[in-house]
This record gives structure tokens, C-alpha cells and sequence, in this order.
């Protein structure tokens, strides 16, 4: 063991050599490497949340400022570099992450953190606060692979109702994403690369749906169109955190963090949507539209509320958050999701249209809970609005395109850009329109 942690390619920190020797000395009056050590540790373990960069510098600002030291940070998907001044010295350092994902409890503790800097934290030693920053490092996952798994299965059964499938797709679709996301969670935890855990997983999701729809229609006679259901099974892959955060971080010029975070996204929906159309090819499944669900419009809309919260309950869940700010999101999301989906059938807004005023109201209602319950804003509102993320219109794109249909491909590939580049737009506004600090560049 020894000698693999001698061998990794991202060699550890060790913070605490980072402290002075007198323990009684509070941060406020060591010296400039010490205070830049926990300015950047603080800003490193928020970017291992998921957080965008603008919440990241913010934080680092706020510990700088009680410190009396100028901070200066440039900010990616897994690294930041930074450069402290206090008027007599400078020191610059480069941090960089192992890996990268989305934990909301951890945020919400780091977040916490900061806002008692200036009552508590200045008062302490270098070393207290480097323990307190263990204490929370040490935050991993609150839930096992098969609570995950079915955290999984849940959001993807609710997802499979709002694309329209019925009760047989969305119990096949529930035990594909329980299995998939199971299969994910497990890789994770062993450090397998980003490539294998998303196309196993993604494999997992379609093999699991496809065996359970052939023992349905041998034991059952389930019709062949459910098959259409598959690609639901693995919508628990899609990439909401980066996908929303490289929106807000662009709107904020800050482009190196937006683009990285961009193309981090982009990769894991490019691996998981030609993993699913190679599973598809193994076991000829197709695309299918689903059939028609003959619900009137009172029970339409319950429905999707219902399904709407347990979508974005199972999402909450995958990004680490605890039951209570789990269930806020969710009920935010069944909200904001319904009203997305009654602009398209009944007022025939566009769905891009549609989905920025989704996230809008996302927003604002966020914005809103926000000041009442504490937690941090955009751990309510992208699980609010990632089940407004067009997985499935990545998925016949990149479908279409494998069988040269390029005309179908180009035309679910667009809408898909389309609500993509709508939902950040929609927190964006409704951020402007409720926080003034957002508001401006300086």
C-alpha cells in the first residue's frame, strides 16, 4: 500500500506542514504561506464539490479579505491557481483535484465554513482549521451503492413518464438504472477512469432492460414497442452538474472554467450515448415512440408532479444530498418541471422556450427558499432542472447519426443544443433578477 501511494500521478498535500510550530498563534497573525494554504485548500475542496468557479473564487475572496491578504485565482474543471499578496510578500501556488464530481453535503458544509469565518474562524490556529477542513474532506458518501442504485432507479422511472412512456417502460427503465447506477457507484469507489465507469455502467443499464423486456414478452407477452424504453435506463449518466455550471460560469466570463466543464460534460454524454447505440446494435433494439398514454389533462398534470418529484428526489440523492435538502429540491422540481411541460402541450411554447422559463422558476424559487432553509442555491436547483436536460434527444441524435440518418440526427441534435443552451440561461436571469452580488463583474 505503501508503495502504491508513493506511485500515484497526483502526488497528496500535506497540509499541516503548511502550520507554524506555535500552536496558540491565530490565523489572523501567522504568516502569508500559512494563510494562503487554507485560502487554497478551502477553494480546492469547494471545486471537489462541483461548485462553479464563481462560488469557488467568491469563497476564497471572503477567507482573503479576514485575513488581510489580496487574493488573485485562476479557476478549471479540476485545477486552480492563485497568487496571495499582503503587501510585502507574494505566493503563488497551483492545486489540482484527482478526480472530479458533485457532492452536495460537503458543499453545503464548506459553504457554512466560510460564513463563520469572520465570527469564528479567525480566532482559531492554522492547524484547528486545517482539521476542521479534514473533518469535512472526510465527508464521502452518504448512502451505499444500492441506496445510490436506487436513487437511480427512482429519478429514471419518473424521467420515463415525462418522456411519455408508460407503466411497463418505466418498471423496466426503474431496474435498469438501479443495476447501471449500482455498477457506477461500485467502479467509482475503486478509482476506475471516467471512460469505463460510464460505458459499463451505460452497458449494465441496457443489458439489465433488455433481459427483463424478453423475460417480459415470454412470460407475459409484452408487446415489442416497450423496448422503446431503454434509453431511459440510462438517463441516471446524464451530466447535469457541469452541464449547468459551464453555463454560469461562461455568463461570467469565466471562460477557461465554463469551456473545461463544457467539454467534461460533452464527453460523458458523447461515451454514454455510443455505449447505449452499441447495446442497441447487440441486442437490435430502436428508438421508438412511446404509446400514447390516454390520461386527460387533470390527471396528466398530477401525474407529472408526482413523477417530477421522484425524478428530481433520485437526482438530489445521486449528488450526495441529505433527505431534507433532497426533498426541497424536489419539491422545487416538481414545480418547475409541470410548468415546463404544461407551456408545451397547452400554451405551444417551444420546448427550448419552455425549458428557460422552467429554470427560471427553478431559480427564483430557489432564490427564494433559500434565505428560510440555508442551503446552497445550486444544490437545489440542478437537480431541480436536470431532469429538464434532453437526454433522450442526445440519444436519437447520435442514433440517427450511427445509421447515416443525418437529416433526423441534425434535427434531434439541435433541439437538443437548443435546451441546453436554455436551461443555464434560466438560472442565469433568475440569479440576476434575485442576487445582487451576481449581478455584476467586479
Amino acid at each position: 500500500m505503501e508503495l502504491e501511494a508513493a506511485l500515484r500521478n497526483h502526488m497528496e498535500v500535506h497540509w499541516m506542514e503548511y502550520t507554524a510550530d506555535d500552536a496558540d498563534i491565530p490565523i489572523t497573525e501567522a504568516s502569508l504561506i500559512e494563510k494562503s494554504a487554507i485560502i487554497g485548500r478551502c477553494g480546492l475542496e469547494l471545486l471537489s464539490c462541483g461548485t462553479g468557479a464563481w462560488r469557488v473564487r467568491s469563497s476564497m475572496n471572503t477567507l482573503s479579505r479576514e485575513l488581510g491578504v489580496t487574493c488573485t485565482v485562476d479557476i478549471g474543471l479540476m485545477s486552480l491557481t492563485y497568487n496571495c499578496f499582503d503587501g510585502e510578500e507574494c505566493v503563488s501556488q497551483s492545486l489540482c483535484l484527482t478526480n472530479t464530481g458533485v457532492n452536495t453535503s460537503k458543499l453545503n458544509r464548506l459553504e457554512q465554513f466560510v460564513a463563520d469565518f469572520p465570527t469564528k474562524g479567525i480566532f482559531m490556529t492554522g492547524s484547528e482549521l486545517h482539521a476542521a477542513l479534514d473533518d469535512i474532506e472526510h465527508i464521502h458518501g452518504l448512502y451505499s451503492p444500492a441506496k445510490l442504485g436506487l436513487a437511480a432507479a427512482l429519478a429514471c422511472g419518473g424521467f420515463t413518464f415525462l418522456l411519455g412512456g408508460g407503466l411497463p417502460e418505466m418498471l423496466l427503465a426503474f431496474c435498469g438504472a438501479g443495476i447501471g447506477n449500482a455498477v457506477r457507484c461500485k467502479l467509482i469507489k475503486h478509482h476506475y477512469t471516467l471512460f469505463m465507469n460510464v460505458s459499463v455502467s451505460v452497458a449494465a443499464a441496457c443489458l439489465t432492460y433488455t433481459i427483463l423486456l424478453r423475460l417480459a414478452q415470454l412470460l407475459f407477452g409484452l408487446a415489442p414497442i416497450h423496448e422503446a424504453g431503454y434509453i431511459c435506463a440510462m438517463l441516471f449518466i446524464i451530466p447535469g452538474f457541469p452541464f449547468i455550471t459551464s453555463g454560469i460560469d461562461l455568463a461570467k466570463l469565466d471562460l477557461r472554467s465554463g469551456l473545461e466543464r463544457l467539454s467534461y460534460a460533452l464527453i460523458i454524454i458523447l461515451v454514454a450515448t455510443l455505449s447505449a447505440w452499441i447495446m442497441a446494435l447487440l441486442f437490435h433494439l430502436c428508438p421508438l415512440d412511446f404509446e400514447p398514454l390516454g390520461l386527460n389533462a387533470g390527471e396528466l398534470i398530477v401525474c407529472r408532479l408526482l413523477a417530477s418529484f421522484c425524478g428530481v428526489f433520485g437526482f438530489s440523492i445521486m449528488f450526495n444530498s441529505p433527505l431534507p435538502l433532497a426533498v426541497t429540491a424536489a419539491c422545487i422540481g416538481a414545480v418547475a418541471n409541470t410548468f415546463r411541460l404544461e407551456l408545451v402541450d397547452f400554451a405551444a411554447i417551444p420546448p427550448a422556450a419552455a425549458a428557460f422559463c422552467g429554470a427560471a422558476l427553478s431559480g427564483l424559487l430557489a432564490s427564494f427558499l433559500k434565505t428560510r432553509v440555508g442551503y446552497p442555491r445550486i444544490a437545489l436547483t440542478v437537480p431541480a432542472i436536470v431532469i429538464m436536460v434532453p437526454g433522450l434527444y442526445f440519444y436519437k441524435g447520435i442514433y440517427n447519426l450511427g445509421i447515416m440518418s443525418l437529416s433526423e440526427s441534425a434535427s434531434w441534435l439541435a433541439s437538443a443544443i437548443l435546451i441546453i443552451m436554455a436551461l443555464p440561461l434560466g438560472l442565469i436571469f433568475a440569479r440576476i433578477l434575485s442576487d445582487k452580488s451576481f449581478r455584476y463583474c467586479t
